[in-house]
C-alpha cells in the first residue's frame, strides 16, 4: 500500500488554474479615443505613471502623501492582513510535511487489589509501583490526490489577493489625499472669490450712502446694496466649513489626530495640471490595476477549492509510526530498549455520507463560475471608468475655458456699470445685477478648474498606476501540475 501510495503521490486533482483571456480591446472609448484638450494628452502605449501625484508638481502634495504612506490606518491593516496571508501559506505547506510528537506520561500502579481474592500460596502480590512512559509518534499525510497540495495553492493565491489589495489601498489612499487636497484648495478659491465679492458689495454700499449724502441716493437703493451684502456674506461659512472637512479629513488620511496636526498651506494655482497621461496599451489596463489582479486572484482561489472538493471524494492515506519506553525510574528510559514499537498505514475512504462531499463539490464548482462572473464585472466596470474620465477631461476642458471667458466678460460688465452709476448714467441695480453675475463667474471659474483636478486624478486611478513600498516581489502564479479534471 505504502508503495503504490508513494507511486500516485504526484497526481493533483481538480481543474489547473489559468487566467482569463486578456480582452482584445483596442480603444478606451469604443469609437476611437476622445480627442483629448490640446493642453492634456493621453499617451496610450506609454507604461502608466506609478508616481502620478509627483506630475502636479506640488511639494506641499508630495508631502501629505509621504506622511500618509506612513501613517495611515487603512495601510497597516493591508499590510498586517498580507503578513497573515504569508503566514497561512507556511501553515498549509506543515500539512505536506511528516508530523513529529512526543508524548510522555506518569502514573501510579497497583495490582494487589485484584489477587486479593485469590487463595492459592503461588500468589505473588506486588507492592504499587509508579511508572513513567514516553512515546515519540511520527506520521505522514500521503497527498495521494493533492488535497494538501491545493490548499497550498489556496493559500498562495490568497496572498497575491492581499497583495494586490494592499496595492488598492494605496492607490485610494493616494487618490483620496489628492482629492481633499483639491477640494480643500477649491474651498479656499471659493473663500477668496467671495472676499472680493463682499468687499465688492461693501463698495456698493458706500457708492449708495455717497449718493445719499449728496441727495441723489434713495433709500430703497441702500437697502438693496445691504440685502445683497448680507445674501453674499451668507455663502461664506458652506466653503469655510468644506475647508474644515477636508482639512479633518486630510488629518485622518495621514494618521494624525486632527487638533496635533497642521496642514501646509494649498492653493489651486500652486498645482500644474500634468500635459500627458501615460495610460498604457488598453489590453493591458487589466494587468495593471490592482482590483482587477485581486478579482484574478480570488478566481484562483475559487479554482483551487475545486480541487480541495475534488481530492476529499477519494481515499486518505497516513503513513504513522511510534516507538514506547516504559520504566520504573525516570532515568531508566533513556537506558533500555523500547517496551513497543508501532508502524501503520490507514485508509479512510468515505461511502456513505448523503451525498454531502459531492454536494460540496458541486458547489465550489457554482462559486468558481460566480468568482468568474465577478472577475468580467471588475474588467467591464474598469474600461468604464476609463471612458467616463476621459470624457470628463475633455468636458473639463471646454468648461474651464468657458468659465475665464464668462469671468473676463462680467468682470468687464461689472466696472461699466459701477462707472456708469458713479457717472449717474445708470442705477444701482445695474450694478448689483453685475456684480452677482461675477460673483457666479468667478465661483464658476474656481469650481471648473478644482473639477479638471480631480478628474485627472480619477483617470490616473482608473489607469491603476501605484507605486507601493516595501512589499516584496510581484506574486507568482503557482497552479500546480497537470493530472486530473474534475
Amino acid at each position: 500500500m505504502a508503495a503504490a501510495s508513494l507511486t500516485l503521490c504526484g497526481c493533483t486533482l481538480g481543474p489547473n488554474f489559468v487566467p482569463p483571456d486578456a480582452y482584445t480591446v483596442q480603444s478606451f472609448t469604443g469609437a476611437g479615443d476622445v480627442a483629448m484638450p490640446a493642453d492634456q494628452q493621453l499617451a496610450i502605449g506609454k507604461p502608466a505613471d506609478t508616481q502620478w501625484w509627483k506630475q502636479f508638481q506640488s511639494p506641499a502634495l508630495d508631502t501629505l502623501i509621504a506622511q500618509a504612506a506612513a501613517g495611515n490606518r487603512d495601510v497597516a491593516a493591508a499590510k498586517a492582513r498580507l503578513a497573515q496571508a504569508q503566514e497561512q501559506i507556511i501553515a498549509a505547506k506543515a500539512a505536506l510535511l511528516p508530523q513529529v510528537s512526543l508524548g510522555a506520561a506518569i502514573g501510579e500502579q497497583d495490582y494487589s487489589l485484584g489477587l486479593q481474592n485469590l487463595q492459592t500460596p503461588l500468589t505473588t502480590v506486588l507492592p504499587p509501583f509508579t511508572y513513567y512512559a514516553v512515546q515519540p509518534t511520527a506520521s505522514f499525510p500521503l497527498d495521494i490526490f493533492g488535497g494538501n497540495r491545493r490548499a497550498v495553492e489556496r493559500a498562495k493565491a490568497l496572498a497575491d489577493y492581499e497583495t494586490y489589495q494592499l496595492k488598492a489601498a494605496y492607490l485610494t489612499l493616494y487618490a483620496n489625499i489628492a482629492a481633499d487636497a483639491f477640494r480643500n484648495a477649491g474651498a479656499r478659491a471659493q473663500i477668496a472669490n467671495l472676499q472680493d465679492v463682499v468687499a465688492g458689495d461693501q463698495h456698493n454700499v458706500t457708492l449708495v450712502q455717497t449718493e445719499i449724502d449728496a441727495g441723489s441716493g434713495t433709500r430703497t437703493q441702500l437697502l438693496s446694496v445691504q440685502s445683497q451684502l448680507s445674501e453674499d456674506r451668507t455663502l461664506v461659512p458652506d466653503f469655510a466649513q468644506e475647508d474644515a472637512l477636508s482639512r479633518h479629513a486630510l488629518a485622518v488620511l495621514t494618521g494624525q489626530a486632527v487638533g496635533n496636526w497642521t496642514m501646509p498651506a494649498l492653493s489651486l494655482d500652486d498645482f500644474t495640471l500634468p500635459k500627458e497621461i501615460p495610460s498604457g496599451l488598453p489590453s493591458e489596463l487589466i494587468h495593471q490595476r490592482p482590483d482587477i489582479l485581486a478579482a484574478e486572484a480570488q478566481l484562483h482561489m475559487a479554482s483551487a477549492a475545486i480541487g480541495i472538493a475534488t481530492a476529499n471524494l477519494y481515499p486518505q492515506v497516513t503513513l504513522s509510526a511510534s516507538l514506547t519506553r516504559d520504566a520504573l525510574t525516570p532515568d531508566a528510559l533513556f537506558t533500555t530498549t523500547p517496551n513497543l514499537w508501532t508502524i501503520a498505514a490507514g485508509l479512510t475512504q468515505p461511502l456513505f455520507d448523503g451525498g454531502r462531499l459531492s454536494a460540496q463539490h458541486r458547489t465550489a464548482i457554482q462559486a468558481y463560475q460566480a468568482t468568474l462572473a465577478d472577475y468580467e464585472k471588475t474588467v467591464l466596470a474598469a474600461f468604464g471608468q476609463v471612458a467616463d474620465d476621459l470624457q470628463a477631461l475633455v468636458n473639463d476642458a471646454d468648461r474651464v475655458a468657458a468659465e475665464k471667458a464668462a469671468a473676463q466678460t462680467s468682470a468687464d460688465a461689472l466696472d461699466l456699470a459701477r462707472q456708469s452709476f458713479a457717472a449717474g448714467n445708470s442705477g444701482i441695480l445695474d450694478v448689483i445685477d453685475a456684480e452677482r453675475r461675477y460673483a457666479e463667474a468667478k465661483l464658476g471659474a474656481s469650481r471648473a478648474q478644482e473639477a479638471r483636478l480631480q478628474h485627472t486624478v480619477q483617470l490616473y486611478v482608473a489607469l491603476g498606476g501605484v507605486e507601493v513600498p516595501d512589499i516584496g516581489p510581484e506574486p507568482a502564479s503557482d497552479a500546480g501540475k497537470p493530472c486530473c479534471s474534475y
